[in-house]
């Protein structure tokens, strides 16, 4: 699925459909983060319209989401708890070169993998019989502005990169991906 080298482990849906509290929780946080990312970009990177531009978008639309995960989290009888912080995102973002301008490129790619992967996991919370009809019909709508978010980072990436740079670059990055995915366990969090 999109730049993915593999794919998540069956038995993560069941565990995440099991626990639909905790990965409510989790998915908030991830929404929360992903909105600030997008603002530490417009903050890292204003000379670049097209970054501001689009990223305002991206910013606008994960709080949106956050907030409508919330709801779901209330709506569950559930409440947010203190982010405990997502060990994917963490191990994913230690190879972000420090020089610019790989920086921003792997910053973009890593914005990119992050995305895919979330569509992914949307995919199979869509498709998962034992989540309530209405989150099933949620996650096929997240996944749908997931994948678009994750067409602007590759955009982004390759208005300011050579094509071949960014492919290969990408491609690195995925094979990273890839086995952070194989080496965490099955949590009931987004990325876990």
């Amino acid at each position: 699925m999109l730049c993915l080298l593999n794919h998540t482990r069956p038995e993560w849906v069941d565990i995440a459909a099991a626990d639909i509290n905790s990965l409510l929780i989790d998915h908030a946080h991830c929404e929360k983060k992903a909105a600030t990312n997008a603002l530490s970009m417009i903050k890292l990177y204003p000379q670049h319209e097209n970054i501001v531009r689009e990223m305002l978008t991206i910013m606008k639309e994960e709080w949106d989401h956050f907030e409508q995960v919330y709801s779901r989290i209330l709506i569950q009888g559930a409440h947010l708890t203190k982010d405990r912080g997502n060990e994917y995102a963490k191990r994913l973002s230690d190879h972000i070169r420090k020089d610019e301008p790989q920086r921003m490129l792997d910053l973009l790619l890593v914005d990119a993998l992050i995305e895919a992967r979330s569509c992914e996991r949307f995919s199979l919370l869509a498709a998962c019989p034992s989540i309530p009809a209405e989150l099933r019909s949620f996650y096929k709508e997240l996944f749908a502005s997931e994948a678009s978010h994750y067409t602007t980072f590759t955009e982004l990436a390759r208005a300011h990169f050579p094509s071949d740079i960014v492919k290969h670059r990408l491609h690195e990055l995925a094979k990273i991906e890839a086995s952070i995915v194989d080496t965490l366990g099955n949590l009931p969090t987004m990325h876990g």
